[in-house]
Formats: C-alpha cells, structure tokens, sequence
C-alpha cells in the first residue's frame, strides 16, 4: 500500500543523496565490535543490526565525517536503535523503567562512565560509555550539554509515548506531531552535526528562531516519511503512534486515504522546508560557514533517512523487499 508513495516521495525530494566513502567500511568494523556488548546480543540480534545497516544511515547523514567520527556516530546510532527496540518491543521497557534510563544515561553523559548509573546498564551502558569517549574528550561543555538536552528530550518523549500506549490513550495529529519531534531524535543528529565538523555554534544561532523552524520541518519530514514506511508494523504496535493513524482517527477515514493525507503534508512542508533554507540571512563571516554546515546537516539528515529507509532491512528495504511498482527493490546508492 505504500511502496508507490514513497517511492513517488523521494522523487519529489530535491535533497542530492550522498554517502561516505567509508560508510560499508565502518559497518563492517561495528559488526566486528558489537558482539563484545555481551548479553542479551546473541546471534540473531546481532544478525538484524548488521542487516540494517546503521553505519549507512550514519554515513548518509553524516557524508564529510572522517572515518574515526562516522564510527562514533555509528555507535551512537545503534545505541538509539537499540533503545527504541528496548522500548517498542514486544518485552518494552515500562515508562518507570524509561525514565530510570533516562536519568542513568544523563548521569553518564554528564559524569562519566566512572560513576553508578541506575537503569542504564548492560549492552547499552557499555555501547554509550564506549561512543560518549570521544565526544566527551573533545567537544566543549557548551555542546556537551546541548548533546545531553537532546538526548533527554528523546528519551522523554519515548516514554510519554510508552505511557500513552500503556493507558490505550492515542494521541491526536496535533500531539501526535510535537511527541514524534522528540521520538525521532532527529535533534540529537543535528548537535551531532558540530562534532563530524568541528564547529560549534553559539546558542544564540543555535536557537535562533528561523533555523528552528527550518530543524522542526526537517524532523518533520524524515519522521513522516518513517510513518510511513513503518505503517504495517505500526498498525499492529503503535497504539496509534503513527502520523497516519493518527490522521485516520481524527478524520475519520480509511488508512489507505490517511496514507494520501500524510503525503500531502509531508509536499506541503518540504515546500517551506526549501522556502526556508534559502532566505536564511548572513550571521556574518565569522559564523556562515558553520551555519551553512548545519542547514546542509539537516537537509542531510532528510535525504538520508530516505535513502536508509528505502535500502535498510530495517523498513523492508533492499533485503527485505521493499519494492515499487516497477518491481525494484531498494534504492540507488
């Protein structure tokens, strides 16, 4: 039902898509180093992260990083993947036990791995204390907590959204949208953005109001396009976490229509998306370049989960047959 929308999506999409040249590279370093997390990766699990291709994802978002950032950042993607498996499985964490999660992975972040941090333990304890080393070390104090914002807005609105799918309560499309902002942590990829390149911006850029709105749009639309995507999958575990769905209930109509709908939002705020970007002022000399590295970030961060979504086992891709109506599977790289 959605295969022809998402491939007809993509070709609507002006975003060029890019890949680092050490993209398969890392990934085959991550799979080299992910069975030494321990238990409870055995095999099998291992098998499906490896199949879904996080160091592509990274590699897509992130096509300039050298070799030795695009492995953190893959680490730190398959440290988000594997929380959201945790808490969106069939064995999902509680919202008691996410927001325990939540303040131990802060805890670290702030501290250190040194130090105790209740409910964040086992492979994720050992998977972010060993992607944090880096960053930790490097990146000023500044961006350290604009990072550990990020990621517990993340974390929050996962487990808002766990609490919600406990209680049965479906959110409508206007919760729906400013919950899936936090969900997608989209906002952790764009902070990330400073480290592949070295450049942090003042907060005052950071958080000025244009390129905010241009960074809610961007999560938009990568988000929606994943709704998407994951829309049979969702249909059976997302208690109505879905943009689609969402949009079904309120208008009361068929999920084959709300798919049309999604659609029709998804064009309508790539149009400002693009609209946006380029009336972006001057911030001066000092701060352009950054600047354009972070709106090129976003835009990346667009067409790259586009592109990993059509190609990652994850979403049915490449190795799962996600196929369009011309019977092929997959996207070009």
């Amino acid at each position: 039902m959605t295969g022809d929308v998402l491939w007809s999506l993509r070709s609507d999409c002006p975003i060029p898509p890019r890949l680092s040249p050490y993209a398969d590279r890392v990934q085959r370093w991550l799979d080299d180093r992910l069975p030494g997390l321990g238990p409870p990766l055995d095999g099998p699990a291992l098998e499906r992260l490896s199949r879904a291709g996080f160091a592509r994802y990274a590699g897509r978002l992130y096509p300039g990083a050298t070799e030795p950032d695009l492995r953190v950042v893959a680490e730190l993607f398959t440290w988000f993947f594997l929380v959201d498996d945790a808490c969106d499985g069939p064995d999902r964490l509680t919202p008691d036990q996410i927001r325990a999660l939540r303040d131990g992975t802060l805890r670290l972040l702030g501290e250190g791995p040194q130090g105790h941090q209740p409910g964040l333990t086992g492979p994720l304890r050992r998977l972010l204390a060993r992607a944090w080393r880096e960053p930790r070390r490097r990146m000023p104090g500044r961006w350290r907590e604009r990072f550990a914002d990020a990621v517990g807005h993340h974390l929050d609105g996962v487990r808002q959204e766990a609490a919600g799918k406990t209680a049965g309560r479906p959110p409508g499309v206007r919760r729906y949208v400013e919950l899936r902002r936090a969900t997608s942590a989209a906002y952790v990829s764009y902070v990330l953005i400073e480290f592949v390149t070295g450049r942090p911006l003042p907060d005052a850029v950071y958080h000025h109001p244009l390129l905010h709105e241009i960074a809610d749009l961007g999560n938009d639309l990568l988000s929606w396009y994943n709704d998407i995507a994951s829309l049979e999958r969702d249909r059976v575990t997302s208690g109505g976490h879905n943009l689609v769905l969402a949009l079904a209930a309120e208008r009361g109509v068929p999920v084959a229509a709300a798919v049309d709908l999604a659609a029709q939002r998804w064009r309508a705020a790539l149009r400002r998306f693009v609209e946006l970007r380029a009336s972006v002022p001057s911030f001066g000399p000092a701060l352009d370049e950054a600047v354009a590295d972070h709106l090129d970030g976003i835009a990346a961060a667009v067409g790259g989960t586009i592109e990993w979504t059509l190609e990652s086992a994850r979403y049915g891709g490449k190795e799962g047959a996600l196929v369009n109506a011309s019977g092929r599977a997959g996207a070009p790289s």
